[in-house]
């Protein structure tokens, strides 16, 4: 690669010779990795040129760093970073005697601290990961994407990638979701009625930002969600956990007085239950009676084991109560992040302007290479893979859990790609997670799906989306392995606490 000589700048009222400058400058890229072995650097004509510098200055500067290591002279071809900077020592970056600036003064830290902390990104390197909103990459048609990728980038779409389209989406993309994505929930769209989204999280957060005013009370599921739980720590709205039953949410404990009720009515999160039809009824009865807005997170609607799935609350809406959220995050792949919102043409007016100060639009190329992959027919045959293999991992998973003593209760044909489970014995779920990582196994706990993190120390989620059908046994049995031990040490350290008589 050609260093370009734009890199590189100097300042001419410090003191520091021009030439020991440019000498530091190129030794502390070195060592911060921003010049790698092997990269060429710019000629001493350009950079001399570029800088404002006599020739030999540079000339000057490229000699001694080739005599220290730094760069190597190839006869005609230039100077190049040197493959030996890796057994240099890096230069202490210097001291300028500025105090550090005071951002206490002016952040308040609320994101920071409401960020999720247990979700590890190197999670590929462990061999059993039952972690949730991960894919295993074989599923995916990556070849199928390439293809509509490269289509995508093609002359006639140049327009739909290269514009600024402001606040509008990518028209074949939000035609393809009316016409054959949501009447497969039961539910009939318009365009004004389709807002599309950097993915759930995405949407979640705009929803929030319109409809939760400082003192405005809102329900959510316990347990529930954590990305949803991340926003709302962020919010001065009122939050009131109402805990579910084996039917999901229960309208019934609702209480008077809120502005909106979040809920996942098809799979809930995490327990995978599922909220039967006369609830559905009850619930959009009583959004009407009250006038509360209900949030529908219809998400892995498409993992369902059980043939025809229930429809959507957003299809039985009459009123336009239901603001409905989908995502291709779960069944395309993860870091596509693209969703999309399904509400009242008020709303979605109120939504696109606020995404409109914030983002613009998703990125065209994105939107188009999945209207492609829709419209082609890949998305179909990727959720059809998807849904047989995750059928196959949720019986292997099932039967692993009865076999170790861990069985969830829950049927084994239900769908969704994980099982929320009880630590046996009473467990910290957070203890067992650290005791399982140098095993090589990774779990969720249950803390972060509940309002009070204290509520969940006994559950945690054991998802089977990352990891391939022939581990799963093994990591089964090394969870159940840990918890044994941890609860024999627990057990003998009450025995040890005991008084002797």
């Amino acid at each position: 690669m050609q260093i370009p000589p734009e890199t590189f700048l100097i300042d001419r009222a410090s003191a520091q010779p021009l030439q020991l400058q440019l000498r530091r400058q190129i030794i502390r890229a070195v060592h911060e990795g921003r010049l790698r072995p092997g990269e060429r650097m710019p000629s001493s004509r350009a950079l001399a040129a570029h800088l404002g510098l006599g020739r030999i200055t540079v000339t000057q500067a490229y000699g001694d760093l080739v005599a220290t290591d730094y760069l190597i002279a190839q006869g005609r071809s230039g100077y190049f970073v040197s493959d030996r900077v890796e057994e240099l020592r890096p230069e202490p970056a210097p001291d300028t005697g500025a105090p550090r600036f005071d951002w206490s003064t002016l952040i308040e830290g609320r994101n920071l601290a409401a960020k999720r902390k247990d979700r590890p990104t190197d999670w590929r390197r462990y061999p059993y990961p039952f972690l949730y909103g991960q894919t295993d990459d074989r599923l995916i048609d990556h070849a199928a994407w390439r293809d509509c990728a490269v289509r995508a980038l093609g002359r006639r779409d140049l327009g739909a990638l290269s514009d600024d389209q402001y606040d509008n989406d990518d028209p074949e993309l939000v035609d393809f979701i009316i016409r054959h994505l949501l009447p497969r929930r039961g539910i009939q769209a318009r365009p004004d009625e389709i807002l599309l989204t950097l993915g759930a999280q995405n949407a979640l957060w705009m929803i929030c930002a319109i409809l939760l005013r400082r003192g405005v009370s809102t329900v959510i599921e316990e347990p529930g969600y954590p990305g949803l739980h991340e926003i709302l720590r962020t919010m001065d709205a009122r939050v009131l956990p109402v805990p579910i039953d084996a039917d999901g949410l229960p309208p019934e404990r609702i209480p008077h007085g809120v502005s909106a009720v979040f809920c996942s009515p098809s799979h809930q999160c995490p327990t995978n239950r599922t909220m039967p039809l006369a609830r559905r009824e009850a619930l959009l009865r009583l959004a009407d009676q009250r006038g509360f807005a209900v949030i529908e997170d219809d998400y892995e609607f498409e993992i369902s084991f059980a043939g025809s799935t229930s429809p959507a609350l957003k299809a039985m809406d009459r009123s336009g109560a239901v603001i409905h959220i989908g995502s291709f995050s779960k069944s395309v792949f993860p870091g596509l992040r693209l969703g999309y919102i399904v509400a009242d043409p008020d709303f979605v007016a109120e939504a696109r302007a606020l995404r409109g100060m914030m983002l613009r639009h998703p990125p065209g190329h994105v939107q188009r290479t999945m209207a492609y992959f829709l419209s082609l027919g890949h998305y179909d045959r990727q959720v059809k893979r998807m849904r047989n293999s995750y059928a196959e991992r949720r019986r292997v998973t099932s039967e692993a859990l009865s076999r170790h003593g861990l069985d969830s209760g829950q049927p084994a044909g239900a769908g969704g790609s994980s099982f929320w489970l009880q630590t046996p014995a009473g467990l910290d779920s957070d203890v067992l997670a650290r005791a399982l990582k140098p095993e090589g196994v990774l779990i969720e706990p249950g803390r972060p799906f509940f309002h009070d993190g204290s509520d969940g120390t006994g559950h945690y989620r054991l998802a089977y989306s990352s990891i391939a059908a022939r581990d799963i046994e093994e990591g089964v049995r090394r969870i159940a392995q840990t918890c044994e031990r941890l609860a024999g040490q627990d057990g003998t350290s009450r025995m040890n606490r005991q008084p002797q008589v």
